[in-house]
């Protein structure tokens, strides 16, 4: 897996305050736009699990 662009949540619409995320290394990388120096890096599988919770409403009651 080769390093790509970062890509912006589709959720975030105009806003210049949005999560983005792209593959580097074999791994996937995300990071707040405002916050572009942070970056948290994890596997695919780990994403995909995620991702997976988020769908399913898994963290909805930690608001």
């Amino acid at each position: 897996m080769r390093e790509s662009n970062w890509q912006k949540s589709s959720y975030s619409g105009a806003s210049d305050n949005c999560v983005e995320l792209r593959a580097a290394n074999e791994m996937v990388e995300l990071r707040e736009s405002d916050q572009g120096h942070l970056t948290l890096r994890t596997t695919p599988t780990t994403f995909a699990a995620l991702l997976h919770a988020l769908k399913a409403g898994e963290f909805d009651h930690h608001a």
